[in-house]
């Protein structure tokens, strides 16, 4: 299968493709949990408001950089001007990495410079939108180097923070994998409790299920997950676009290729780690999905670093 065609199955979320109204109102959220307790009902019985910075004076300007503390892949600092429009600072602030770029420990990520008090309220919220984002980018990195040489694609899945999905999916992205869908909506992907609730786990029952949805969203995609070799032949009669081979063994999914050729795209998911992926990566698959990606990354460490004056 050439690039072109396994572009047709998967893609990489890109900024511009962020709707950033979704993402305004998400740091909405996190300013409201920080200055009014969102979620916590005791939370009305204090003041509303940065207490600890209004227990101070400052100097009417401050300054702050945004330091890499470690090596990393950087994702989120797209999202500074965002912050800093829910926020309301008035002050300068610019970018001086890009996401997707990878940084070593001393590398300047932002400069802010502005009202002392307002960028003092914003830096946890900022923080921990990009010590996370940049956390999976720099995770996924490890898996792409641990793959090797190889041409097979590496995916993630939906298992996301709930709010988070297309940040956790763009930070993917960031860190050199690709996307499996975004939803429910976007790919029609018959797993194998769709098959158990519906009595179609093999046979003629399997190839109808399959091919009932591909008539019924022709401009779609159909992907169908297997357990089982002999589940392979019906899913293939009924022309699915993609198989997932859910829990095989390399030596099972060896087995599988044979069989599929090249009648469709080929996936392999289920408990791959970074401990195991290589044993997956140059067997001939299409694809490789983690949600390991995500789940298993560790925020990363980053500086709010302050110039006294």
């Amino acid at each position: 299968m050439s690039e072109l065609d396994l572009d047709r199955v998967c893609s990489r979320v890109v900024w511009n493709e962020v709707d950033l109204k979704a993402i305004e109102n998400l740091i909405e959220l996190a300013r409201l949990e920080d200055l009014e307790g969102l979620g916590w009902l005791k939370a009305k019985n204090f003041k509303h408001e940065d207490v600890s910075s209004q227990s101070f004076s400052y100097n009417n300007t401050g300054e702050v950089a945004v330091i890499a503390r470690r090596s990393m892949v950087v994702s989120g600092l797209e999202l500074l001007p965002s912050v800093v429009k829910v926020y309301g600072f008035n002050g300068h602030f610019e970018v001086t990495a890009k996401d997707g770029s990878s940084v070593h420990p001393g590398e300047t990520l932002a400069r802010l410079t502005g009202d002392a008090s307002q960028i003092l309220q914003l830096e946890r919220v900022f923080l921990n939108f990009i010590q996370h984002l940049s956390g999976i980018a720099t995770n996924t990195q490890r898996y792409i180097h641990q793959m090797g040489s190889t041409q097979t694609r590496l995916l993630d899945t939906r298992k996301t923070t709930p709010g988070y999905r297309i940040l956790e999916k763009y930070a993917v992205a960031c860190g050199g994998a690709w996307n499996h869908r975004i939803g429910l909506f976007d790919r029609v992907l018959i797993k194998d409790n769709h098959l158990a609730a519906s009595s179609s786990t093999q046979g003629d029952r399997l190839k109808r299920a399959v091919e009932s949805a591909k008539q019924k969203y022709p401009e779609l995609l159909v992907e169908v997950e297997l357990d089982h070799l002999c589940q392979i032949q019906p899913v293939l009669d009924a022309n699915a676009d993609i198989i997932m081979l859910d829990n095989f063994s390399p030596a099972a999914i060896v087995e599988s290729l044979d069989l599929i050729g090249s009648d469709a795209f080929t996936e392999a998911s289920g408990g791959i780690s970074l401990e195991t992926i290589q044993n997956y990566s140059n067997l001939g698959l299409n694809f490789i999905s983690c949600g390991s990606l995500v789940h298993q990354s560790q925020w990363i460490d980053i500086a709010f670093d302050w110039k006294e004056n």
